[in-house]
């Protein structure tokens, strides 16, 4: 259960930080690169539009197809992941739960491991397909007379992510040659990100925030631990809506990106530290902080010579956590 508390911070305050920290992210995701740039030229060519006559047209190319889609991808990723991790943690009842409880990580990994070695080209619908056949099977697994069972569900995501990593090591193995591409793709990066990923993740944040906005009432109600029988509400089925829309987000990024850590456990933490538990505030401020780290460790990730943006969330959220673990002990 989530201990619900009292708000320390108004919200007010979260919207304006969060919001001007996702600016500056962004400004500086489009700024660096390989590619020089300085800030007038990059005003004019965001100013200009990506269709607009210029007579620079490289500078405009790079601004407009390369940065710019990468520094989208990156901030609908983190604000999927953030507000799946809000999602997963109220539903499961578990402040500890994240986006790849229920095996979508480890599903996906699997399906691109699968493709990698096969040589196939299609790696992305690989990893998409593992991911949804995982969570169907815990789905499966997951039900008690013919409803959902919270415990069941966590126990049947930990058991399948368990066989589903020993199937990836198993794969790794076998891979010879190709086992550096299948480590690559599993630290996360966004350096090959365009706008064709802009779309299958925004419909896949969209369907996310369609459940989650129409059911925050239910999702504080599950986050309390109150019995909603005995307020005459029957939510096993909101349940599996509101996880199946998260998880169907998640697959979404984690197909195309990979593995990204830690932004969908660590940011709805924080965030209900300082602000609240009530979802109105929480669900919101997640989508702009989620958006705003990971578009932050994307450009870090750019600084140090693209190194993975999967591995900065997991070195900068690790130890995060664990404070905070320490500090709430």
């Amino acid at each position: 259960m989530i201990r619900l508390g009292t708000h320390r911070v108004r919200p007010m305050w979260g919207y304006l930080v969060l919001s001007l920290f996702l600016l500056i992210s962004a400004a500086f995701g489009l700024y660096m690169g390989d590619v020089e740039v300085t800030l007038d030229k990059l005003f004019g060519m965001l100013m200009l539009g990506p269709f607009g006559k210029t007579d620079d047209v490289f500078l405009q190319s790079v601004v407009w197809q390369i940065r710019f889609p990468r520094v989208l991808s990156t901030i609908i990723s983190g604000a999927v992941l953030a507000a799946s991790g809000v999602a997963y943690q109220s539903v499961l009842r578990n402040p500890l739960a994240e986006p790849y409880t229920l095996g979508v990580a480890s599903g996906a990994a699997f399906g691109a491991a699968c493709a990698i070695i096969a040589g196939l080209p299609g790696v992305s619908a690989a990893a998409f397909a593992g991911s949804i056949a995982s969570l169907f099977i815990v789905w499966i697994l997951g039900e008690r007379k013919n409803a959902p069972d919270i415990s069941r569900i966590i126990l049947a995501g930990v058991i399948v992510g368990s066989i589903l990593s020993a199937g990836l090591t198993f794969l790794k193995a076998l891979a010879g040659d190709r086992v550096s591409v299948i480590v690559i793709w599993l630290m996360g990066s966004f350096s090959a990100a365009n706008w064709l990923d802009v779309f299958p993740l925004t419909l896949g944040l969209f369907v996310l925030l369609l459940f989650c906005a129409s059911n925050m009432n239910e999702m504080d109600i599950m986050a309390s631990g109150t019995n909603a029988a005995s307020l005459g509400l029957d939510l096993s089925t909101r349940r599996l809506l509101i996880l199946g829309s998260a998880s169907f987000a998640v697959s979404f990024v984690v197909s195309r990106f990979g593995i990204i850590g830690f932004v969908g456990l660590v940011i709805p933490h924080i965030l209900r530290i300082l602000f609240g538990p009530s979802h109105r505030s929480l669900i919101p401020l997640s989508l702009i902080g989620g958006g705003a780290l990971l578009c932050a460790a994307d450009t870090l990730a750019k600084m140090l010579n693209e190194i993975p943006a999967g591995v900065l969330t997991v070195l900068i959220g690790g130890p995060v956590f664990c404070a905070i673990l320490w500090n709430r002990g």
